[in-house]
């Protein structure tokens, strides 16, 4: 036990047993606390825990988060809470004696955004975001192929999503934006976010159009319609004429792949294809239409696959390793700031029918 990183995770829905199983299957970390408010959640996320091999007698339960942290039982915590608790919940957290990872969005507003930035700053712990989708096999190779410089500098990256409608969470928090943060914070963030990873340069202005058009219409909650965007298109603009874009649907599960993700240089284009798992390149000058060079990806380091093809799995990999100083933190707070922030200015683009600056934010 003493040479483990012991675990406290806060917000045990499905995502935080998501972490949970990734934790139990990861080499040198444990969970012994979890901490939410709804009892059955709690109870769900014990469980959890009592199932990783070398799981301790008893998992601290607590129904507040601020017990967790003065128990002395953990040295690290996962913030899984509902989006729209995160900023009060860190300003205890990262005045804590822990390491943190923040289940994306980081914050629901550029604002708390910012407030969270300088607590990190603060703060003698590292704090890492949790933007799994940099993990997944076929993306990882896709950005690996990029800094090796095999399609020159990128110049435009195109990530279609078409899925599945938001999922049930309790009590119906994700039906409305201002839990959210709005569907283009909430759900692509993390897609914002490979956009600037992709690109190296922060976002100079975005345009946006989007609606709800679907989904979730004929649901009522406390006398209330569902507000979240079901389909959008946005256009995020970089210096030197460098572009990406987003093609967002969630009525759209009757798909083959849920993500297609393209990068194109002067050198050639590489994509990545989920969730069958494949990455394709091709050359200009050695390669055509039809013709390019296609392969299914996989990482033999992955023990647990879970919901996200593993990425989860090697986002604790790399977060432990932070957390005993052996690496750098792969997704900082300030990458975490920037992916709101173009949801957010996505947001404000849709809803007022024009281009807007990141100044305006930033």
């Amino acid at each position: 036990m003493s040479d483990q990183i012991r675990y406290g995770v806060v917000g045990t829905g499905m995502m935080g047993l998501e972490h949970i199983f990734n934790i139990n299957a990861v080499d040198g970390g444990i969970v012994t606390a979890v901490s939410d408010p709804n009892e059955a959640s709690r109870a769900s996320g014990v469980d959890a825990a009592q199932q990783a091999e070398d799981a301790p007698a008893t998992i601290g339960s607590f129904a507040h988060h601020g017990e967790l942290l003065e128990s002395g039982l953990v040295d690290a915590v996962v913030l899984v809470s509902p989006n729209y608790t995160h900023r009060s919940i860190l300003g205890d957290i990262l005045t804590a004696d822990v390491h943190t990872l923040i289940e994306k969005p980081m914050c629901t507003t550029v604002e708390d955004c910012l407030e969270v930035v300088e607590l990190a700053a603060n703060s003698s712990k590292i704090t890492q975001v949790g933007m799994e989708y940099r993990y997944m096999p076929p993306v990882a190779r896709m950005i690996r192929e990029i800094r090796s410089g095999v399609v020159g500098d990128p110049h435009m990256v195109a990530i279609r999503e078409h899925r599945f409608p938001f999922l049930e969470k309790v009590d119906d928090w994700n039906r409305f934006s201002a839990n959210t943060g709005g569907t283009l914070v909430e759900k692509c963030c993390h897609f914002f976010d490979l956009m600037n990873n992709i690109i190296g340069t922060k976002p100079i202005r975005v345009m946006a159009s989007g609606g709800q058009n679907v989904n979730h219409l004929d649901e009522v909650y406390d006398g209330k319609v569902p507000d979240i965007l079901d389909n959008a298109y946005v256009i995020v603009e970089y210096p030197d004429g460098r572009r990406a874009h987003l093609d967002l649907c969630m009525f759209a599960e009757a798909t083959h792949n849920q993500e297609e993700m393209s990068v194109v240089g002067p050198k050639g284009k590489v994509e990545a294809l989920l969730p069958t798992s494949v990455f394709k390149l091709g050359r200009r000058g050695e390669h055509f239409v039809g013709n390019v060079e296609i392969e299914e990806v996989h990482d033999d380091e992955i023990a647990y696959e879970g919901l996200h093809h593993g990425s989860s799995y090697l986002e604790h990999i790399d977060f432990l390793a932070a957390c005993r100083g052996e690496r750098d933190i792969e997704v900082t707070v300030d990458d975490g700031l920037w992916a709101v922030a173009i949801g957010a200015a996505a947001h404000r683009s849709i809803d007022e029918g024009r281009i807007v600056d990141l100044s305006e934010f930033i």
